[in-house]
């Protein structure tokens, strides 16, 4: 049975485990160094919101969280990522719904946005099929010195 539940510190290595590669990471969380450590990603949900996973059975599936949330009205989903053997079973769209909800439910968000690396193709596809629309496009430097642009995409209501 899947659930969407708040993190718990078990969880914390599991999530460690789903990036692998440099370029897995880098689109799950640009700051991190690979491999991704508790450490890390402990000191990066302190700093964030309802970090929440999508599991089965004890298996986490998926992970997410608001890097911005109750400032001007509007939440971030960040820090998006599930498990390379739980891809392919709308999983990301599950975990991205009720994110979305949460934000309008928890916070009364008048906004809500994801950013999303032009070569993270699952997520470009995935995003505007749950109503995302492109605001804007932002140059970055990419996980091995290469220029990558993320773009930044805004929830329309249906």
């Amino acid at each position: 049975m899947i659930k969407i539940r708040p993190l718990v510190s078990g969880d914390i290595d599991k999530i460690c485990a789903m990036p692998q590669s440099v370029e897995e990471l880098y689109v799950f969380f640009p700051k991190a160094s690979f491999p991704l450590t508790a450490e890390q990603l402990s000191s990066a949900v302190a700093q964030r919101s309802d970090s929440h996973v999508i599991t089965e059975g004890e298996a986490v599936l998926g992970f997410a969280n608001f890097y911005c949330w109750g400032m001007h009205e509007r939440c971030s989903i960040g820090n998006v990522i599930v498990a390379s053997n739980a891809r392919g079973r709308g999983i990301a769209s599950m975990l991205m719904k009720h994110m979305i909800e949460l934000a309008y439910e928890k916070y009364c968000a008048s906004e809500v946005t994801v950013s999303c690396f032009n070569f993270n193709v699952a997520g470009l596809l995935l995003y505007p099929k749950l109503g995302f629309k492109p605001y804007d496009v932002e140059e970055r430097v990419g996980p091995v010195g290469n220029r990558v642009a993320l773009v930044h995409m805004r929830y329309c209501k249906p």
